[in-house]
């Protein structure tokens, strides 16, 4: 069964994003991110050793990080097929071949941590990291703290567990998963605003840390619904053995950024590493490679979103 909700498309995502099998479910329904992804993994760094430095790019970078030749990067390794953590727990996915390939342009050795996802913007303000690399979406409440360079195009995505009942169009009493401090979780909450002030019950939005322990939740039947990143979402239908299903279109689409200092001086550096990544071949070979060159663009922004 497919309950069909349709909601505004935002910035136009066209078709749904391909996804991966890049993790793997074990029987009790909990997420392993250790059991796949390795081959695929392999060939996207066979990809970003191609990748040639760039003068141009890396005449850009800070003489701090010149000098040192290391990007810090923080990730929130919870969230296939973008990013999570492969057989040996180092970070993996379609999202961190392309920070590893901007590494590679722009001559530094990539230095990944791996964070809580509302750490890390908190991080990169402090200088405790260069970057930030976890599916951020360019928010203008988020654009008051750090700068972005948008990469990507997603969208939000509802999920069902096959066994509850259709999701129905109103929102407002229905529990719902999702992960903490993400544009899942704002939406969810507006939308739970809007249904008190029209005198209904509030969304009962059931936070969890990391994506995984979010899907997982949606898998055991825990909560009947979770909403999430387009990618993730998919991708969670894929590895749920016939546990979950997609509810309705992509909505609410817009760009992924790499998070950078407040008028920070490595912001031009990143941009102009990524658009030539853009123009040479290797974005669009490491999207395809995993499957979700839907939502590819062809310009890197800083702060796209106006």
């Amino acid at each position: 069964m497919t309950h069909s909700i349709t909601r505004p498309h935002r910035r136009g995502l066209v078709g749904l994003l391909a996804t991966v099998s890049a993790a793997a479910l074990a029987l009790t329904g909990c997420a392993q991110n250790v059991e796949g992804g390795g081959e695929t993994a392999a060939d996207g760094a066979a990809i970003v050793a191609g990748v040639e430095q760039s003068e141009a790019a890396s005449g850009l970078l800070p003489q701090a990080i010149a000098d040192a030749g290391v990007l810090k990067v923080g990730t929130d390794a919870t969230y296939a097929p973008n990013q999570y953590a492969g057989p040996d727990g180092e970070p993996i996915g379609w999202e961190v071949d392309l920070v590893e390939a901007l590494g590679a342009k722009l001559g530094l050795e990539v230095e990944w941590s791996k964070e809580g996802f509302d750490q890390i913007i908190p991080k990169v303000s402090a200088g405790t990291l260069d970057m930030g690399s976890s599916s951020f979406s360019d928010t203008l409440e988020r654009q008051e703290t750090v700068d972005f360079v948008d990469f990507y195009e997603a969208g939000l995505q509802f999920v069902q567990n096959v066994d509850a009942d259709p999701m129905p169009d109103d929102l407002c009493g229905l529990r719902i998963g999702a992960q903490a401090t993400t544009t899942s979780d704002d939406y969810l909450m507006a939308e739970s605003e809007k249904c008190v002030a029209d005198g209904k019950d509030a969304i009962e939005i059931l936070k969890k840390d990391g994506q995984d322990e979010a899907t997982n939740d949606v898998v055991l039947g825990n909560v009947p619904y979770m909403l999430a990143d387009s990618p993730i979402a998919q991708n969670s239908v894929k590895l749920s053995d016939g546990k979950v299903e997609l509810v309705g279109d992509i909505f609410d689409a817009a760009p992924y950024g790499m998070v950078l200092a407040k008028d920070g001086e490595l912001v031009d550096a990143i941009q102009a590493a990524m658009q030539e990544l853009m123009d040479d071949g290797t974005y669009t070979e490491i999207l395809e490679l995993w499957g979700v060159e839907a939502g590819a663009v062809d310009e890197a922004v800083i702060n796209g979103v106006e």
